[in-house]
């Protein structure tokens, strides 16, 4: 198969990089547009992404990805975080930007507006974080896609102290708390780069009603 399926079969999630590749300027600036153009709850974008490329700060953060070699030899380490302020005036911010955007008047989205603060308003603070951390993995999915179709590997990686990360980032005075890594790069001589993909067959997974 070609095309997307092909991309999607060709991608893994890549344990080995080759530091000495590099992703260029003008990839990584689509990979970054990718992810600025993720579907969202809302359309709301709960989010920011952190890019490190500092080698010192990268030997530092992979003491707390438990020594994982991706954090440090992958071409760029891509943080994705979650606002822990979204609240009314972020909802503001957004009707705001979607008027300028449309050429629309602020007046004109006030029922949009007041859905979502009723949502919002619904959640307590924890909710409301856990909602968030879903948007983002749909982020994740997009760059993921998005590496895939410009051979760029990735991998995607949970196994980090989140904490110490934040600390490191200097997160928290930037109203964000880490959620999910994606080094991006080349791969080296990774033994799990030849294997068969092994996923179910669809008559497995696929319900038809």
């Amino acid at each position: 198969m070609k095309g997307i399926i092909e991309d999607l079969n060709w991608r893994y999630a890549t344990k080995l990089f080759d530091p000495k590749k590099k992703v260029s300027q003008s990839d990584l600036n689509e990979l970054l547009e990718a992810l600025r153009l993720s579907a969202s709850s809302h359309g709301i974008q709960p989010w920011k992404f952190v890019v490190v490329t500092d080698k010192k700060l990268r030997v530092e953060l992979r003491k707390s990805a438990r020594g994982q070699p991706q954090v440090t030899d992958a071409s760029h380490l891509i943080v994705l975080c979650v606002r822990t302020n979204v609240d009314e005036k972020h909802i503001k911010k957004y009707i705001q930007d979607m008027a300028k955007t449309r050429n629309v008047t602020v007046n004109s989205l006030k029922d949009y507006e007041g859905s979502m603060t009723g949502s919002i308003k619904r959640k307590d603070k924890e909710e409301i974080l856990e909602w968030s951390i879903r948007q983002v993995y749909i982020s994740l999915g997009m760059l993921l896609t998005a590496c895939a179709t410009k051979r760029i590997d990735a991998c995607p990686m949970e196994g980090f102290d989140h904490t110490a990360f934040d600390r490191l980032l200097g997160l928290e005075k930037e109203k964000l708390t880490s959620v999910v890594l994606c080094p991006v790069g080349y791969r080296g001589n990774d033994k799990y780069a030849k294997a068969k993909k092994v996923r179910f067959p669809q008559s497995e997974i696929i319900i038809k009603r």
